[in-house]
């Protein structure tokens, strides 16, 4: 294992044998979508257990429609844990509509619906925009540590 040293902090996260290692509001932002995706998924199961022959057509579209995006949701959670840039937009737009829905259920008879989306919306925006997130998520082809060509103005 190569040494470490204590003062480099560029990335604004731990090393662990010269790797970046997931800061943990990330973790929690990719469980959280995991836990999102495997919802989606059963919600999937559940609607095909629950097929009826007037309704075939809508029952095998919301299926295919619950499968899809918690199959999405779930590369996108493995995406986070392995530093994967692509990963965080369809997690910041999942959680954008996932506040939507809340928004919708406020009103209703789900009250707790909408504050169980508005809350797990909000970590995993929190979790997947926090700056140490930002650090390993951010494309660096320069390896620096940087974010690009604005950082090496000269301050004015």
């Amino acid at each position: 294992m190569p040494p470490m040293d204590p003062s480099d902090t560029s990335a604004g996260h731990d090393r662990v044998n010269g790797a970046s290692a997931t800061p943990a509001p990330l973790v929690v932002a990719a469980s959280l979508t995991a836990v999102e995706g495997l919802v989606l998924v059963l919600l999937a199961v559940a609607e095909l257990a629950h097929l009826t022959s007037g309704r075939v057509t809508m029952n095998v579209t919301t299926t295919g429609f619950f499968l899809l995006c918690g199959a999405a949701l779930l590369l996108c959670a493995w995406g986070l844990r392995q530093h994967a840039t692509w990963s965080r937009s369809p997690v910041v737009l999942a959680q954008l509509i996932s506040l939507g829905v809340a928004w919708s259920f406020r009103g209703g008879n789900l009250p707790l619906v909408a504050i169980g989306l508005a809350v797990v919306a909000a970590v995993v925006l929190a979790g997947v925009f926090h700056p140490a997130s930002t650090a390993v998520l951010t494309d660096d082809p320069t390896g620096t540590g940087r974010g690009g060509p604005e950082e090496d103005r000269p301050a004015d």
